[in-house]
């Protein structure tokens, strides 16, 4: 799905691959758009998909990753006991509201000292994810309510399953 520059959304494909997103993969599904008359793309909202930042500058030298936020809080959970979710969460809101990339170090050096011993995977999980967590810092926060996730793209994919659902199951005349 992409948003054009005057808000409005369209559907540019779907693409069903084998499981792997490979960079291969992504580059195939950009060069496809930039072929089907794609010009620019500037951001690229995605849920921790492996390839798809390796892909990026080869097709559009602008375009950068942007990891959801959501999945990010969600895939911490991961490595979380549940008595400590609400801790975490409450830790780690003032890392992706920050105003600049530094104050969110600042941040994110806080969340570590109070919970990095107890979940040395969160922060690992962070900071491997850090350089498509920052991007939408730079934008005011109304852009950044748009940009922290990838909601909309999943309801599409949630209508698609149940559509092949219901067909799946279905009896035939």
């Amino acid at each position: 799905m992409g948003v054009t520059v005057n808000g409005e959304r369209e559907i540019l494909g779907i693409w069903a691959g084998d499981g792997g997103a490979s960079a291969r993969f992504w580059l195939q599904v950009f060069s496809e758009l930039k072929n089907r008359g794609v010009e620019d793309v500037l951001i690229a909202g995605c849920d921790g998909l492996k390839g798809l930042p390796e892909a990026t500058t080869t097709t559009w030298d602008r375009m950068v990753v942007q990891q959801c936020i959501v999945h990010l809080i969600r895939n911490s959970f991961r490595y979380a006991g549940r008595e400590h979710r609400e801790g975490i969460v409450k830790a780690l809101k003032p890392v992706y509201t920050a105003p600049s990339e530094q104050a969110a170090k600042d941040r994110f050096a806080e969340f570590t000292a109070e919970w990095g011993q107890c979940y040395p995977a969160i922060v690992r999980l962070w900071e491997a994810s850090w350089a498509e967590f920052v991007p939408f810092l730079e934008y005011d926060v109304e852009i950044r309510r748009v940009l922290c996730t990838t909601n909309a793209i999943e309801s599409i994919n949630a209508r698609y399953r149940r559509a092949v659902r219901t067909f799946q199951t279905r009896p035939l005349p």
